[in-house]
Formats: C-alpha cells, structure tokens, sequence
C-alpha cells in the first residue's frame, strides 16, 4: 500500500469516527443544542480537526443523510432487479422498501428531510449538496421506473411516471416529518407503517387501469 492510499484510508477512517460521534450527539442533544465542540469530545479529537472535514454543523448533520440515501438506492435497486414481481407487486415492494429505510434510523431520515425542505441545504459545500441531490435524484429516477414499467405492461394509466415519483417521495417525507411532530408532543404511537399502506392503497387504486 502507497503512501497516498494510507492517507486516504486514515482520512476516510477519521471521517467515520467523526460521524458516529454525530450522530450520537446529536441524538442525545438535538441538532440545535449540540455543538461542534459537543461532537469532538465524543470523538476525542479537537474541534480543529473536525473543522477539517467538515466546514461547518449543518454540513455534518447532511452528510448523515448519504448512508440512508445509499441504502434506499439499495433496496430499490432489489426491486427493479426482481423480474418476478408483476407492475402492482413492484409497487408494494416499494412500500415495504420505505417502511424498511425508515426502520433503519428514524432519526437520520427524519433530518433528512427536514434539511431538505429547510435552508439547512444553503449552507453546505457544492460537494456534499451535489452528493445529496444526485443520490435523491437517482432514488426517485429508480422509483418512476416501476411506475414506467406498470405503464408500458398497460397495468397503469398512462400519465406521467415521474409525477408518481414525486407524490410518493412526498407522502414519504410527509408521514415521516409528521412522525416526527407527534413524537414531540409525546404521542408515542407509531403509524407510519399504517399511513404508507393506507396511501400506497389509495394510490394504487388511483392509478390502475
């Protein structure tokens, strides 16, 4: 291994360890009470270094949302891949596949989507937004495709694939920030799951043939 490559593993390493001591931060503290001094102590590093890999809070608080962006791309790509699902099945999938992204940390995605419909977005480097974008770019592409597909085996009406994207993405993010809002006020039930089989089935009612 060249001296360049171990560099670029230690950074990428230090990188990690920065971003697990976040994301423990700021569950325990919230993201306005916590501070970058807050994060490098549970990192053990001093605040200048964390400066180092980041610019700034909101920008470490986004680059949490690349792990659950790139899992979502994940599992979707399962679905697409799966020729053994007919056009309605693909879009069940896809609901189990939310309820799954969701599941696998509530909070991240939940920052997410806050910093998506904040000015959270303003503030980070060119880099890191166009990795955002790009990713969220990708998963709603991958979705209007199993919309494509129930459109081009006449299962689904032919209007507009990418329109159903967005509606889904929008009553995804929707359900998940009205979680977040309930659980603020201490109602401790989780309906989530109940909410997306309730949408996706109005949904699908919608749009079949």
């Amino acid at each position: 291994m060249g001296i360049q490559e171990r560099k670029q593993r230690e950074r990428e390493r230090r990188r990690q360890q920065i971003m697990v001591a976040a994301k423990k931060v700021f569950t325990e503290k919230g993201f306005n009470k916590t501070t970058m001094e807050d994060i490098a102590k549970e990192a053990e590093l001093s605040p200048g270094t964390l400066y180092l890999y980041f610019k700034n809070k909101d920008e470490l608080y986004a680059s949490l949302s690349l792990r659950i962006l790139q899992y979502l791309l994940i599992r979707l790509e399962h679905v697409t891949s799966d020729i053994g699902l007919d056009p309605k099945n693909r879009i069940l999938t896809l609901k189990e596949v939310l309820f799954d992204v969701y599941m696998f940390d509530p909070l991240i995605l939940l920052n997410m989507f806050h910093i998506q419909s904040g000015e959270t977005l303003k503030n980070l480097s060119p880099e890191l937004l166009s990795e955002i974008q790009n990713l969220s770019n990708q998963a709603l592409q991958t979705v209007a495709d199993l919309f494509r597909h129930g459109v081009r085996e006449n299962v689904f009406i032919a209007d507009s694939p990418d329109d159903f994207a967005d509606i889904v993405w929008a009553m995804f993010s929707g359900i998940v920030l009205l979680e977040g809002q309930k659980q603020v006020l201490k109602n401790t039930r989780n309906f989530v799951k109940d909410s997306l089989d309730t949408g996706f089935k109005i949904l699908l009612k919608g749009i079949q043939k």
